[in-house]
């Protein structure tokens, strides 16, 4: 397997941003490459500063892409598709902390680095049938977030980002999924107080 990962970074590399897309696609839907998208930006950022929202970008339209196979494959097979897949148990945190949180159950833990569960969230959004445009936007702040701020990093930090996402990544994600979480109950707050009949 480590044979297979080293050949698919070279793979993205000599590509380019494609390269990233391609990667992100598969990482997203149906394999999983830990932190190799991750890693990849930061040096490629490096190697070509000016082009860092060029690869970001990339990185984020192919997660994006790969989210969206998902989610349809999922809708198309409703809840028996994800029990094939997942443990029953997991299957039932995942759909109450969706019923329970909406679309805050899939932004958050798009931003979050590996190990943190994503996948079975996707599949919960394609089974609950999420609207499309809703889980399309969700992805993309999520990702966008992560993929970015990675590529800030780079372009401020050079070769030494990656030691520190290393370090610090699951930090610096926890503290963007606050916001995130703070922001989205605020605003589920605003919604439902507004929704209130005027006494």
């Amino acid at each position: 397997m480590a044979g297979f990962v080293a050949w698919i970074k070279a793979f993205a590399i000599s590509l380019g941003g494609p390269g990233l897309f391609v990667i992100a696609f598969l990482d997203s839907s149906f394999l999983s490459f830990p932190e190799v998208n991750d890693l990849l930006i930061i040096w490629l950022t490096t190697q070509h500063k000016e082009r860092m929202v060029y690869y970001a970008l990339m990185t984020t339209l192919g997660s994006v892409s790969g989210c969206l196979a998902l989610y349809a494959l999922a809708r198309k097979g409703g809840e028996a598709f994800l029990l094939k897949r997942f443990n029953p148990l997991y299957v039932e945190r995942a759909m109450t902390t969706f019923r329970r949180y909406g679309l805050l159950a899939i932004l958050v833990p798009s931003i979050l680095p590996p190990p943190t569960p994503f996948k079975i969230f996707v599949l919960a959004a394609g089974v609950a049938k999420v609207r499309p445009v809703d889980f399309i936007l969700a992805i993309a702040i999520g990702r966008g977030f992560r993929y970015f701020g990675e590529g800030l990093l780079a372009v401020y930090y050079g070769d030494q980002a990656a030691d520190f996402l290393r370090q610090n990544a699951r930090t610096v994600a926890l503290v963007v999924a606050l916001a995130v979480i703070v922001g989205g109950a605020g605003w589920i707050l605003w919604q439902r107080s507004s929704d209130r009949p005027a006494v």
